[in-house]
């Protein structure tokens, strides 16, 4: 590796970051992180701190998990790269299968479709939903639906049903036929309404009302996260996915659970359909599959998809990826969801979830800069901050930069999106470490 000198020279010369502009990251030079082990980080100056954002939402067991390193350097070894297209496949792939089939059985899901990501995931759901319709002889429904404040990805499909407008407005036009209805976000939300359980109401009456608007018939999908994650940590009532399901049931429109962030424990329960008690139709995932130590993601799907693509010779998907069941992405799974049910990592992440809600509380009656907080179910969480708790004006981005510099400074990294601090660490994370995170983020706070 070239010394420090060299890559500070050129840090963000030659390389053009995402979510940020060429410009910010040449004026701003991004953090070199040049180590981790356990749950924390170490920049290229030897400051060490807490990692609050684990990775991207994808580390849930830290950075030192040795099954899931050596799965992936016996599969080099072995055999490190086959293709999945028609006619071939690898072990890695077909015994990964099974396993997610068994672990994803509660939500109805027997079947997958491996990808390379994410925004891979979200594609190939959104297409493959198409797909389903035409199958049964309407093609007609070729719509989908979303929620305002979504994330799904940065295709040019998933940026489409896209609920966040600095996602959108740079690429436009999008695809036609995306539609979005207001999500249950009790700070913030078009019905004035402060009510959790009467707001999801509302929002499942929009859901009702658009699908009407559109004909039902025209529509192809409903996707939604379970709980909103980029979009700023926007847990809904409970009654709210259920509802949603019920609602696309009975009108026929396929519902997706975009789980890229949620499945694997992230929520304090395997998955976010299960800790609302619903069975999607599909389900996307990827992210917390590998532990982020590898490229991979999947579309979980269930028994409406399996029972129109299968036995009918008519369904040939012609879809795919070139790193679709890459073997040593089916490796990495195979020992990542072998370790996460051993760690049984649900009753940390809920344990923990709790501890630093609880945290934030204390927080926000120290802070007049924190106008909302959200969490309490796993370790996702956010602090939305204002200039005024009266007017619940968001504050500026230099003053979230400093109270992001200042956190980091005193031992944590949390990630600003907005007006957002969110944070999503590690599911092993200790008592102390989320103790370490509300020090830091209290001294972030002080600083302005």
């Amino acid at each position: 590796m070239k010394d420090s000198n060299f890559l500070k020279e050129n840090n963000a010369r030659h390389v053009w970051h995402p979510m940020t502009s060429p410009e910010d990251s040449n004026s701003n030079p991004p953090k070199i992180i040049t180590g981790a082990q356990g749950v924390r980080i170490r920049d290229i100056d030897g400051h060490e701190v807490v990692d609050g954002v684990g990775g991207l939402w994808n580390v849930n067991l830290g950075y030192s998990c040795q099954p899931v390193k050596d799965a992936i350097a016996a599969q080099l070894d072995r055999m490190p790269y086959y293709s999945t297209f028609r006619g071939a496949t690898n072990d890695a792939a077909i015994e990964l299968s099974y396993e997610l089939a068994q672990f994803f059985e509660p939500d109805g899901l027997s079947r997958v479709f491996f990808t390379s990501g994410g925004s891979d995931s979200v594609e190939t759901a959104l297409r493959l939903a198409r797909q389903y319709h035409k199958l049964r002889g309407e093609a007609g429904r070729t719509k989908f639906l979303s929620l305002k404040k979504g994330y799904h990805g940065t295709h040019m499909g998933g940026a489409s049903v896209n609920g966040n407008t600095n996602f959108r407005e740079a690429y436009e036009p999008l695809l036609p036929g995306c539609f979005h209805i207001p999500a249950p976000y009790t700070y913030r939300n078009p019905f004035n309404e402060n009510d959790p359980a009467r707001l999801a109401q509302l929002c499942a009456s929009a859901l009702e009302d658009e699908i009407r608007f559109q004909g039902a018939k025209t529509i192809a999908a409903m996707i939604m996260e379970p709980i909103l994650g980029a979009g700023g940590v926007i847990p809904p009532h409970e009654s709210f996915a259920p509802m949603v399901k019920e609602i696309c049931d009975r009108h026929g429109i396929l519902l997706i659970t975009d789980e890229v962030i949620t499945a694997f424990g992230r929520t304090g329960a395997w998955s976010g359909a299960r800790l609302w008690g619903i069975k999607p139709d599909m389900m996307c995932t990827a992210k917390a599959i590998t532990n982020g130590f590898f490229p991979f993601g999947g579309v979980m799907l269930g028994e409406k998809m399996v029972d129109a693509f299968e036995g009918n010779g008519g369904a040939k998907i012609s879809h795919g990826y070139t790193y679709s069941g890459h073997p040593v992405g089916a490796a990495a799974g195979l020992a990542c969801l072998k370790e996460t049910l051993r760690l049984n990592v649900i009753e940390n992440a809920a344990s923990r979830g709790t501890q630093m809600f609880e945290g934030f509380q204390k927080l926000k009656e120290r802070h007049d800069i924190i106008g909302d907080i959200r969490g309490g179910h796993g370790l996702m969480s956010a602090i939305e901050m204002v200039s005024d708790r009266g007017s619940k004006q968001p504050i500026d981005g230099k003053t979230a930069a400093i109270v992001q510099e200042t956190a980091y400074d005193a031992g944590a990294m949390v990630r600003v999106s907005g007006a957002n601090i969110i944070l999503s660490p590690p599911l092993i994370l200790t008592e102390a470490d989320v103790d370490t995170i509300l020090s830091a983020l209290d001294t972030g706070f002080a600083a302005v």
